[in-house]
């Protein structure tokens, strides 16, 4: 019997594809390989909003379900979806570049 915890556990996985496998979560490697990061930051934003209602460590396997339920959502946003759709980081949030124009006779005044 393995006497770690979940959270202990899921701190030794590295890869979006480690989550996977030990949520026992079915995935299409090629849609994993293209968005790994999106659907990792997507499962972590998903974390942070549930945290208030997450079971307590003592009920493991609530908390299990919990986590892979996430995570199985958070994987099916980009099967459903792309990056660009999903909007998940900041860069693409951001609107198109913004340029100012400073008058020449205003960069000599003192």
């Amino acid at each position: 019997m393995n006497d770690l915890s979940m959270m202990d556990e899921i701190e030794e996985l590295s890869s979006a594809e480690d989550f996977l496998d030990y949520f026992s979560i079915e995935y299409q490697p090629e849609i994993v390989f293209v968005n790994r990061l999106h659907i990792m930051q997507r499962y972590h934003d998903y974390l942070a909003q549930a945290a208030d209602s997450l079971p307590s460590e003592d009920n493991q396997e609530a908390l299990r379900t919990v986590y892979r339920t996430l995570l199985e959502r958070a994987y099916q946003d980009f099967v459903n979806s792309d990056a660009v759709t999903e909007k998940v980081f900041k860069v693409f949030h951001m609107q198109e570049s913004q340029t100012s124009f400073v008058p020449l006779d205003q960069l000599f005044e003192s």
